[in-house]
């Protein structure tokens, strides 16, 4: 049986790969320690451990991918999680603000039976609350083409798909000014000079964002002509 600590670790590996995209498969052990909220020194004698288990490949000054095996269980673990997040949502009536958290806590603990109860109650969800797509019960979670609104043209319908930044404050805000998936939203105009872009959804006054923040909120595409302005990225 894998640990929780392993399970943490192969899920953050799993979705640093994702975030990273078409740039690179590897994720540099700084990242890691990052995502855990561990030092440097405790994530890499994990990596070392998880290398050794045969869950991931360490490639030393470059960073870790995971094996087949890895990225077997990390899928497991995202499943768990992004189905328990919709199911506190949709069921429970938490905000979506709340759920991530309590998710880290639920994940390990119910059992595969409650799982695909749970799936099958909400109606097999494709997404969680953040637009996070879920994986399903067997294969491969394939790559889905978004684009950052740090990455939009101005004045193009665009359609909010995922939020990937979880801090409860920030998915409060976003909230407030209609920023959620599945929502629509328009670039009104970019700022460089003052690092921000300004945004305006549906039937709401526009707000304006830094990049960071706009960075974290994936879109797709709803008009005819392309919404890119530079490159794609794919999570």
């Amino acid at each position: 049986m894998t640990s929780i600590t392993v399970e943490n670790y192969l899920k953050h590996i799993y979705e640093e790969q994702q975030l990273l995209g078409a740039e690179t498969d590897l994720v540099s052990v700084g990242r890691v320690a990052a995502a855990m909220g561990v030092t440097a020194g405790t994530a890499t004698a994990m990596v070392k451990s998880l290398a050794k288990s045969r869950l991931i490949r360490h490639e030393p000054r470059r960073g870790v991918r995971l094996t087949d095996s890895g990225a077997r269980i990390a899928l497991q673990v995202v499943r768990r999680h992004r189905l328990i997040e919709a199911f506190l949502v949709k069921a429970l009536g938490l905000d979506w603000s709340e759920v991530h958290a309590e998710a880290e806590e639920l994940e390990h603990a119910i059992s595969d039976k409650v799982l695909e109860r749970i799936d099958a109650f909400l109606g097999h969800p494709a997404a969680d609350p953040h637009g996070d797509p879920i994986p399903p019960p067997t294969g491969k979670l394939p790559r889905q083409k978004a684009m950052r609104l740090t990455d939009c043209r101005t004045d193009v319908p665009l359609r909010i798909t995922r939020v990937l930044n979880q801090d409860p404050d920030f998915l409060r805000y976003v909230a407030s000014h209609g920023l959620t998936p599945g929502e629509s939203v328009t670039v009104a105009f970019r700022e460089p000079a003052a690092d921000a872009v300004t945004v305006r959804a549906r039937d709401r006054e526009p707000v304006t964002l830094g990049t960071a923040a706009a960075a974290a909120i994936l879109v797709e595409s709803v008009g005819a002509e392309p919404a890119d302005l530079d490159n794609s990225h794919r999570a």
